[in-house]
């Protein structure tokens, strides 16, 4: 069994204590409450501090929470408004197109599912919530690649792996399927990513324009396609939903 790392475990600690009092703490008090002594205590700070996890008040020495913590705080909270802002939108569009939607958005070196509309028929399906899709195979993973720079950037740097015949991985190809993702507005995933399995999904923007995430539709190729072709119906429908879900988070011109 793996042992916890206890330096970890007791900057943890300071962090929640800070975090659950009204007022700044000193050095002592951070030291008598978790039990340690002044110089552990003092050098946990100290790194913290050097991160930005940490502030100290310069007039009384206290310690408080820091803005980075802020910053990814925000960053927790943005994925959970761009899911709330997207729930009736998804649900229409599972509607609409008769097929599973998903949410994604970059974690990683890859797309992490952060909601899925079941495809609206009686089939036993999977919720996938909390999956990893591919980046560079799959029509979410696509269209975060072509519109997110860092996204970009893990792609390009990482492993294409070839899940079927028809996976891009080869370097200039790819990029060929971004400038095309980004010139229509959506990205494809015709049996890339598993046989049989078709996919299409849009770009969702929040209110500086940014790319916050993809939304997009799956099901089986002889429903998503027309003579091998993505259907155009269900193409419209994805970026519909996906400029909706964008005005709604504060973008324009989407």
């Amino acid at each position: 069994m793996a042992r916890n790392i206890q330096s970890l475990e007791r900057a943890a600690a300071m962090l929640r204590l800070l975090a659950g009092g009204e007022r700044r703490l000193g050095l002592s008090d951070i030291a008598s409450t978790l039990g340690l002594a002044k110089g552990t205590a003092h050098g946990i700070l100290r790194t913290l501090q050097q991160e930005g996890f940490v502030e100290q008040d310069e007039a009384s020495g206290r310690y408080q929470l820091g803005a980075e913590l802020l910053r990814l705080g925000n960053s927790y909270l943005d994925v959970h408004e761009l899911r709330a802002r997207a729930l009736v939108w998804t649900d229409d569009l599972a509607r609409s197109s008769g097929e599973s939607v998903y949410l994604g958005v970059l974690h990683q070196q890859g797309v992490l599912i952060v909601h899925h509309v079941f495809r609206p028929d009686d089939s036993r399906q999977v919720l996938e919530v909390g999956a990893m899709h591919p980046l560079h195979s799959t029509a979410l993973g696509k269209v975060l690649s072509a519109y997110d720079p860092v996204a970009h950037s893990e792609v390009a740097e990482g492993e294409r792996k070839e899940f079927t015949p028809r996976t891009v991985t080869g370097a200039e190809e790819f990029e060929g399927v971004l400038a095309l993702t980004r010139a229509r507005g959506w990205g494809a995933d015709v049996e890339e990513t598993w046989e049989g399995v078709a996919s299409v999904a849009a770009p969702v923007h929040d209110r500086r324009r940014l790319p916050v995430g993809a939304v997009g539709i799956t099901g089986a190729v002889e429903r998503v396609c027309d003579g091998g072709e993505l259907r155009s119906e269900l193409v419209a429908a994805v970026r519909d939903c996906a400029r909706a879900v964008s005005r709604d988070l504060g973008a324009s011109r989407f």
